[in-house]
């Protein structure tokens, strides 16, 4: 019976997700030439993504991406799932919706609405914002409005789920209200933040829709290897090379997989030494 209410899923799981990831495996370990057609040549795409120097800027660029973004946009997320559980606001409701509601705009049409806005013919910004150094800066306040709500439902559902008696008893023992964020809420929204901060990983690594949208309004800047995402991308619809494409594509899975995995090594280390 398990296995009956679990096979639509297992399906779907196979055939969305193993299924890509085995095709993706297999055309990367072959190379179209233009003598002897598709030839298998085993790990030599691996060996000249790992040498790829413009594979290596788009990491690092996602990577800093990653080290200033991700805390900040969790760090007010925090701040505003606080604040809306801590009851001072009224109509917090209307909060709520309002501060999920960005991340209900799909990413192409965000990237679009704050590209008019950072446009140089008609954008409130004269583009600056997407001038220099600017526009990993511009690209991360984009991610930061679309995510922000998210993370803050999962912060926030946490919270809720505190049992009401631990309150009561700080209160009883004098206990104010930043000392009950403190000694209560932040010890029990660990686990939620380590799961935001995984999927805002995943989510860094993949950037691809909001850097892409922009390309028209700075095509000088943002290159067709910004991202890993867009070089892969580029690599495979523009180049023709599919093969190296799929090599670069699992090679960037691999560190996502290896620097969600240390960032949750490091947590649960962390929360074995406290």
């Amino acid at each position: 019976m398990g296995w009956a209410f679990a096979a639509p899923f297992c399906v779907v799981f196979l055939f969305a997700i193993v299924t890509p990831l085995a095709y993706a495996l297999y055309l990367s370990l072959f190379q179209d030439r233009l003598v002897g057609g598709n030839v298998f040549v085993g790990l030599a795409n691996y060996a000249a993504a790992f040498q790829d120097r413009l594979f290596h800027t788009g990491l690092l660029r996602v990577g800093l991406f990653l080290a200033v973004q991700v805390p900040v946009m969790l760090a007010l997320a925090l701040l505003v799932a606080l604040v809306l559980d801590s009851g001072w606001l009224r109509f917090a409701g209307a909060y709520r919706l309002g501060v999920f509601v960005p991340y209900a705009v799909p990413s192409v049409v965000a990237a679009l609405m704050w590209g008019y806005l950072y446009g140089d013919e008609f954008g409130l910004l004269g583009g600056q914002a997407l001038s220099g150094s600017w526009i990993l800066a511009s690209i991360g306040n984009i991610v930061t409005w679309e995510w922000t709500g998210y993370n803050v439902l999962i912060l926030y559902a946490a919270l809720r789920a505190v049992p009401g008696e631990l309150y009561e008893a700080a209160a009883i023992d004098g206990a104010g209200e930043i000392r009950k964020a403190v000694s209560i809420k932040l010890p029990a929204l660990r686990p939620a933040l380590l799961l935001a901060a995984i999927f805002s990983i995943i989510g860094s690594f993949q950037l691809f829709n909001e850097p892409n949208v922009l390309t028209t309004l700075a095509p000088a800047e943002i290159t067709t290897y910004y991202t890993p995402n867009m070089y892969a991308y580029n690599l495979a619809f523009n180049g023709q090379q599919y093969n190296y494409s799929a090599a670069v594509a699992v090679v960037l899975g691999g560190v996502t997989i290896v620097v969600a995995y240390a960032v949750q090594l490091v947590t649960a280390r962390r929360e074995r030494l406290s």
